[in-house]
C-alpha cells in the first residue's frame, strides 16, 4: 500500500481510536416493513375478548325482536305471552405461532456499536414477528370476510345492461355510485335493523370511486389554489354517508422461500358494505366479529416469548403465538361486491 491515507502504520492508528473496518451503517437500513394503517382485520370488525378457546354464544330471534307483539287485552282477561327465540352459536380459537432465531455470536457486534432501532438484531426479529402475527391475521380476514361465497348477500359488477344483483362497475362513467350505496345501505337497514357503518374497499375499487365523474363533481368546487380539491377517503365517506371507508392496502410475498411475488392480501377489485360494532356488546349486532383468546392466561391475544437455543449452538430464539377465531355473525348485515372493476 502507498500513500497517508491507507498506510499501515495510519491503519493501525485508526484501529487503536475505535475503526472497525467493514463496519455496518447504524442510522439507517432498508427495511420493508409495512405501515401500521395499512393492516385491515381490527379496522372492520371489533375484537372479542373470550376466556375459553372454544365456547358458545347467544343468537337471539331477530324475526320475534322485530314483530309486533303487542295486542289488545281481552276485558277479564290476557294476552298470551310473546315469545323472544334464541339459538346458540360456537367460536373456536386456534393457536398459530412463529418462530426466528438470532445468533448471539453475530448480535454481539450490534451490541458493542450500541446499534439504535431496528439494526439491533434482537429489536429486528421482535418487530419481524409482530409484523408476521398481523400479516396473518390480515391473510385469514381475507380468506374469512373478503372473497366471494362468504356472505348470503353477494353482487357482481358488470360492464352493460345489469339485472338481478348485477350493478355497472365502479370504472364505468354511467355507474351512479351516491344512489347505489343509498340503495345498498337502505336494503341492510330493512333486513338487519341497522344502518352499515363500514364500507372495506379492495385498492382497485377505491381507484375507481375516486375518480369517478360523479364523486369528482361534488367536490371539484371545493378547492383553491393553494389548497385543490381531492377526493380523499374522508371526502368519500362524506359524500357516501358511510361512517367509516377503508382501503385494503396490505401486502405479502405470495412466492416461496427465494421467491419473492408480491401481492395486495385482499382481493384489489372488490367491496364489503357491512354493519359493525366498535366494540364488543351482547345487546347489539355485527356482521363480524374478531374472537380472541389469551393462550397464556395473560390478557393479551398475541404473545411474544425469547427463549436460549440447546447449548453449544450460540442461537436465541423470538417466539410468537396468536389466537383467534374470525367469524361471521350476521349475514343480513352485510353486502360483498366481486368485479367492482
Amino acid at each position: 500500500m502507498s500513500g497517508k491515507g491507507t498506510s499501515v502504520s495510519n491503519l493501525q492508528v485508526e484501529i487503536a481510536k475505535g475503526w472497525r473496518p467493514n463496519n455496518y451503517l447504524t442510522n439507517m437500513s432498508m427495511a420493508y416493513f409495512a405501515e401500521e394503517s395499512d393492516f385491515v382485520a381490527p379496522a372492520i370488525f371489533p375484537i372479542c375478548p373470550v376466556g375459553l378457546s372454544s365456547s358458545y354464544y347467544y343468537t337471539f330471534s331477530k324475526a320475534d325482536l322485530a314483530r309486533d307483539n303487542v295486542s289488545r287485552k281481552p276485558a277479564f282477561g290476557k294476552v298470551p305471552p310473546a315469545l323472544m327465540g334464541q339459538t346458540d352459536n360456537t367460536y373456536k380459537c386456534e393457536v398459530d405461532q412463529v418462530i426466528v432465531g438470532i445468533d448471539s455470536i453475530e448480535a454481539l457486534n450490534y451490541q458493542r456499536n450500541r446499534a439504535p432501532g431496528v439494526a439491533d438484531p434482537r429489536r429486528a426479529k421482535v418487530r419481524f414477528v409482530t409484523e408476521q402475527l398481523k400479516l396473518h391475521l390480515d391473510i385469514i380476514f381475507a380468506q374469512k370476510f373478503f372473497k366471494a361465497g362468504v356472505w348470503a348477500n353477494e353482487w357482481t359488477g358488470v360492464a352493460a345492461n345489469p339485472a338481478g344483483k348485477q350493478f355497472l362497475k365502479f370504472s364505468d362513467a354511467n355507474f351512479d355510485p351516491v344512489n347505489f350505496f343509498d340503495e345498498r345501505m337502505k336494503e341492510i337497514k330493512q333486513q338487519g335493523r341497522r344502518k352499515p357503518n363500514r364500507l372495506a374497499l379492495g385498492a382497485n375499487a377505491f381507484i375507481a370511486l375516486k375518480n369517478h365523474p360523479d364523486i369528482i363533481e361534488r367536490v371539484k368546487y371545493t378547492g383553491s389554489t393553494a389548497n385543490p380539491a381531492v377526493v380523499t377517503v374522508a371526502a368519500l365517506a362524506a359524500i357516501l354517508q358511510i361512517e367509516q371507508i377503508k382501503v385494503l392496502e396490505s401486502t405479502y410475498n405470495a412466492g416461496g422461500i427465494g421467491q419473492e411475488d408480491m401481492q395486495f392480501i385482499c382481493d384489489t377489485n372488490s367491496a364489503l358494505l357491512c354493519y359493525a360494532t366498535n366494540t364488543p356488546a351482547i345487546d347489539e349486532p355485527s356482521a363480524g366479529y374478531i374472537f380472541t383468546w389469551d393462550m397464556l392466561g395473560n390478557g393479551q391475544y398475541v404473545a411474544l416469548d425469547q427463549f436460549e437455543g440447546e447449548k453449544g449452538t450460540h442461537a436465541e430464539f423470538v417466539e410468537g403465538l396468536m389466537s383467534t377465531d374470525m367469524k361471521k355473525t350476521a349475514d343480513d348485515l352485510a353486502i360483498f361486491f366481486k368485479e367492482c372493476v
